[in-house]
């Protein structure tokens, strides 16, 4: 297996998890811990999947067919991420308004999706990641 492939996904999540928390924390003028996970710039699933993606067209030629396969997992993810976990959260704001005073409720998180621009933010730095692990290991 060439080495590239392994580190293209994790060099993406271990850079952009501390540029989001980063982003996160200026924004809300303080440690924003709890801001982790789903949701905020840059999207951390678009990044590691428009890395893969890049880093297979670099390597094997957009008409490979595992880059296909790499870009129709791009859509899936930002579909997913623009829409499906945008609805998740609406739906968990408003459970959250009608259990709100009720002692057994768990507060549910509401920031879930992504928006265009935090998509955006992602795909460019995945697409920066994939290009420089091409430039650091080569063809492979």
């Amino acid at each position: 297996m060439d080495i590239a492939y392994l580190v293209t996904p994790l060099l993406t999540w271990i850079t952009v998890g501390p540029i989001k928390f980063l982003i996160n924390s200026i924004r809300a003028r303080k440690w924003a811990f709890n801001l982790v996970g789903n949701g905020g710039f840059p999207s951390n699933h678009s990044a590691v999947v428009s890395s893969m993606a890049t880093l297979i067209a670099l390597r094997e030629g957009i008409g490979h067919p595992a880059f296909g396969v790499a870009v129709t997992l791009c859509f899936i993810v930002i579909i997913d991420a623009n829409s499906l976990r945008q609805h998740v959260g609406r739906q968990a704001a408003a459970i959250n308004r009608l259990a709100d005073g009720r002692p057994d409720h768990k507060w549910l998180r509401e920031r879930m999706g992504h928006t265009v621009v935090e998509i955006c933010g992602g795909l460019a730095t995945g697409i920066a990641i994939g290009h420089l692990v091409h430039a650091l290991f080569g063809r492979g």
